[in-house]
């Protein structure tokens, strides 16, 4: 399960705005800062309570989520406690490897995390030792930015500071450890929490407000970015910053600037970045949304701008099957939409809940964050607010900005459903894939968009694209005269024509844009999805050269029994097999596997089936038509 403030997950982008001095000298109207400063206590809070709030924290160690907690910190005790070397830290500028430091970082914030929680809920003062000494060492480290995001090492060498998703997480997390234990930390630790909160996120935010420099991009941005530092940020001003005034200032700023983060949905509610960075990115707004309105009693609510009830239905939409989401764009194969996440904003707009939704103190007690602790277990919503049950989603969602539809079957049919992607090429963490596509059958996918590859130096580099999986050759899209989909906002699907009904859904994408292929006339790729006693679906891609050019097109499945031929591919084993017939119009084709060479996250590489013309084509039609098999 993802949190809703984690450092498990990083993100990137593909082009980062150099500088943002345009926002420099865009401060907050003071009405507006006195406006919100008269909804906040006198008194700095985080999301919960202090640890001097026996009863309930008592309570929670009563539990065995909470017993858990306290074995799992017991067990941290006996072990040595990571450090951060240069080298460490310089290991991504000498050989790209990203994860190696991260998984250090990780392993601290952990430390760290579990120390706060288990000394709150047992209160006996034997975790305050190693606390402290995290602490410390937290506020030694010569930056608390990730090495993938100081590229230029001027955070290591101390010629700037920045905030990055990773410093945000840090300063919320030591912030909400300083509000909870209070007068349990030594007054020297607490004093050098509250310096380097100054020194390392409020001065330099306030710094970039006022004068454009640090040079933060992210503040304007419509990706994860804006809502996972903004979160961080503000949270950690809530929680320690004594004087109201500079708290709403935060507030008022981040509330102005969130709005380009929401921005970045489509009118219709798509999350571009996939599912995964929904449940990062909006899971963070959720968060610092729910953080305030706790800290307001309700009067300051980010959750009633009106995108959000789009971009809240976002999960419901995109699930295939029960449980089933594709991995488009830089999302893991298997992510699910995290359930505390949709479970907050669902409850607070009075959306349908489904039963695990409604657990939001259980999965907040599994969770692992402070900010998810403090807002959802600590203080759970109360049991009786409670939406309508979720009803049986409908045979198809259609998000027509986006130029994606989820076709399900009819009740009572064979779990068989898809997901159909038309898009552009510079979607926020975009993938060449216009035109992809997932094939669901019962719980498995057995055709897929294979998702994304761990993280490098060369994924948000100029090499990006030559990752196959990134790329469009690791996706079930043409090669156009032996080109890939190219990258950019005009590399896009052009919508032709819809058609739905009970028994049959079909869309036609113009895909031509894609291609940088002088000789490319049309190229129009048609999915044709069947309900009824005779489900399939039908990829047909036509195309039309001014000159004879190779053409082909793919399959992509992470299966192993994998049986091809030139006329017909049957995949999976058992109930999950699925049967693809092969035709083709102005040519004889043939087929090719080769299992791609990624380092999936999260799994094994995928194998791609190429089907392709043996001969040049001028005018020619491949279609795939998928089955269920018994």
């Amino acid at each position: 399960m993802v949190v809703l403030l984690v450092g498990v997950v990083t993100a990137g982008v593909v082009a980062m705005p150099a500088a943002a001095a345009t926002d420099a000298g865009k401060a907050p109207a003071e009405s507006r800062v006195s406006a919100v400063a008269a909804m906040l206590p006198d008194q700095p809070a985080a999301p919960g309570c202090p640890s001097g709030c026996r009863d309930t924290w008592a309570a929670l160690l009563g539990r065995s989520e909470g017993r858990a907690i306290i074995d799992e910190a017991i067990t941290l005790l006996d072990q040595p406690a990571p450090e951060i070397t240069a080298d460490d830290f310089l290991d991504f500028s000498r050989t790209g490897n990203r994860q190696r430091c991260q998984a250090v970082m990780a392993d601290r914030r952990h430390r760290l995390t579990m120390f706060v929680l288990a000394e709150t809920l047992e209160d006996r003062g034997r975790f305050l030792p190693a606390l402290t000494a995290a602490i410390r060492s937290t506020c030694r480290d010569r930056t608390w930015v990730y090495p993938a995001h100081d590229r230029r090492l001027d955070n290591f060498e101390g010629r700037v500071i920045d905030i990055d998703l990773n410093a945000a997480h840090t300063g919320w997390n030591l912030a909400i450890a300083t509000a909870w234990l209070g007068t349990r930390l030594d007054r020297e630790t607490s004093d050098l929490i509250r310096r380097e909160l100054e020194r390392r996120i409020f001065m330099p935010y306030e710094e970039h407000v006022h004068l454009g420099r640090p040079a933060m991009w992210w503040t304007t941005v419509g990706h994860n970015w804006n809502a996972v530092c903004h979160a961080g940020v503000v949270g950690a001003a809530l929680a320690v910053i004594e004087s109201r005034e500079r708290r709403a200032w935060f507030v008022v700023v981040a509330e102005d600037r969130l709005e380009a983060y929401l921005d970045g949905f489509t009118p219709d509610g798509y999350c571009s970045e996939g599912v995964g960075y929904w449940n990062y990115g909006f899971g963070n707004y959720v968060s610092l949304a729910e953080t305030l309105h706790q800290a307001t009693a309700g009067r300051l609510d980010l959750l009633v701008a009106p995108e959000v009830r789009m971009i809240a239905r976002y999960p419901r939409r995109i699930e295939i099957l029960p449980g089933v989401y594709p991995a488009f764009s830089d999302c893991m194969a298997g992510t699910r939409p995290d359930p505390l996440v949709s479970g907050c904003v669902n409850r607070r707009l009075g959306l349908p809940l489904s039963a695990e939704e409604r657990q939001s103190q259980d999965l907040a007690l599994k969770s692992r964050s402070l900010s998810s602790f403090g807002l959802f277990a600590v203080t759970p919503p109360p049991v009786t607010d409670v939406a309508h049950p979720v009803e049986s989603p409908p045979i198809r969602d259609w998000f027509a900005d986006a130029g994606v539809l989820v076709c399900r079957p009819s009740r009572g049919s064979r779990a068989f459903g898809v997901a159909l992607k038309g898009g552009h090429n510079a979607e926020f963490h975009n993938h060449n894939d216009v035109g992809s596509y997932v094939v669901a059958l019962d719980a498995d996918t057995p055709l897929v968009d294979p998702g994304t590859v761990v993280y490098t130096a060369a994924t948000f580099g100029p090499q990006r694209y030559d990752e196959p999986l990134i790329g469009s050759f690791g996706h079930p899209v043409p090669v156009v005269a032996g080109r890939r989909q190219r990258a950019g906002r005009d590399a896009a699907a052009r919508v032709l024509q819809t058609s739905f009904t009970d028994d049959e859904d079909r869309v036609t994408f113009d895909i031509r844009s894609c291609y940088d292929v002088s000789t490319l006339q049309r190229l129009e790729r048609t999915f044709t999805y069947t309900r009824g006693r005779d489900q399939r679906l039908i990829v047909s891609d036509h195309v039309t050269f001014t000159a004879p050019e190779s053409f082909g097109t793919a399959l992509a499945t992470f299966v192993d029994e994998v049986i091809a031929n030139d006329s017909e591919v049957t995949l999976g084993a058992g109930r999950t097999r699925v049967h693809v017939q092969i035709t083709a119009d102005g040519g004889d084709v043939h087929t090719t596997t080769e299992r791609l060479d990624a380092d999936v996250r999260g799994g094994r590489p995928p194998t791609r089936i190429g089907i392709d013309f043996r001969q040049p084509v001028r005018q020619a039609v491949i279609s795939v038509t998928i089955r269920p098999l018994e």
